[in-house]
């Protein structure tokens, strides 16, 4: 009986398919890929740990609820109160004015670069844009404070009293800055869902306004929530613009036209001042810190929750 190799259709010995001899440097690209994977949760693991110690302490000494429902912040005067609502305020405030800037010119920006612009004009209109994205924040609070502050004062009335620094001025400029984020993540959203869908409208008599309102952007709200959530978190913590422009306020206001301090102001504020260590007044910028973690933990949860229920799934 023969011994030889099987033979193919064709004459020739079949190869076996398994795997002939290790593949290494998949394995290092896998390793890597792990890696930072692996860096991203250590990172959120170290923040956390690092926060935790200072706020307990801080807790012990300052209650909760005076912490959460008290209107008066001023952990680093003479006479100290730990209200930190002021600062909530002021952050929910200054960031509602951004999004009324950027949302609506973002979403404007990608829904034209999407479906209206010619590629040439996209691949010029895109980068452009996003080089906003790359100019320093703090180049942005010098401006908030030198052109736009001086510029709302010539036109808005006097009797409205916009101070120097306000959170109108620094909201306004900080839409500016978040417009690039929310504009290309949508964009980039708007360009995945099937031209399929599209070419259907357009079969049945549907016009270029119809189909992009009505059919593009119904299909990629998963990916536009997202975009604007981002936004949001970019917005809460954003540092330079309102430790420049926005001011420093030790009680509860909601008049954007005057002084208001952010949380993320606060801590740089105090973070930059001569504070002993493991002070009340140091432990405040862990409290806070936290505070603004878990508010943006909580963000982010909706937002997966929104993304996963009009997530649209296309074979």
């Amino acid at each position: 009986m023969s011994t030889s190799a099987p033979k193919s259709v064709a004459g020739t010995p079949n190869r076996s398919l398994r795997r002939t001899r290790p593949r290494y440097g998949e394995a290092v690209i896998k390793g890597l890929l792990m890696a930072a994977a692996l860096v991203s949760v250590a990172t959120t693991v170290g923040i956390v740990i690092s926060l935790i110690p200072p706020a307990v302490d801080f807790f012990r000494q300052v209650s909760i609820s005076e912490f959460l429902t008290g209107t008066d912040w001023t952990p680093l005067f003479s006479d100290k109160k730990f209200g930190v609502l002021p600062l909530v305020a002021a952050t929910f405030v200054i960031t509602g004015i951004a999004l009324l800037i950027a949302v609506p010119v973002g979403l404007g920006a990608a829904i034209y670069l999407s479906e209206y612009a010619r590629p040439r004009v996209r691949q010029l209109l895109k980068p452009s844009l996003e080089v906003l994205a790359g100019i320093p924040t703090v180049v942005y609070g010098f401006f908030a404070l030198a052109f736009i502050t001086p510029q709302l004062q010539d036109i808005l009335p006097e009797a409205w009293a916009l101070e120097v620094r306000s959170g109108l001025a620094a909201g306004l400029v900080m839409g500016v800055m978040i417009v690039p984020t929310i504009a290309s993540l949508t964009e980039d959203a708007l360009s995945a869902v099937p031209h399929a869908l599209r070419e259907g409208a357009f079969a049945l008599g549907s016009g270029k306004r119809t189909v992009s309102v009505r059919v593009v952007v119904p299909a990629a709200l998963s990916g536009i929530v997202a975009a604007c959530v981002l936004g949001i978190s970019r917005a809460v913590g954003e540092t330079m613009i309102v430790l420049i422009a926005a001011g420093v306020s030790t009680g509860l206001r909601f008049n954007p036209f005057m002084e208001m301090e952010t949380m993320t102001a606060f801590i740089a504020r105090a973070a930059s001042g001569d504070v002993p260590v493991d002070s009340i007044e140091y432990n405040t910028i862990f409290a806070v810190g936290a505070l603004l973690f878990l508010a943006t933990f909580v963000m982010n949860l909706i937002a997966i929750r929104l993304v996963r229920k009009y997530r649209e799934v296309y074979e």
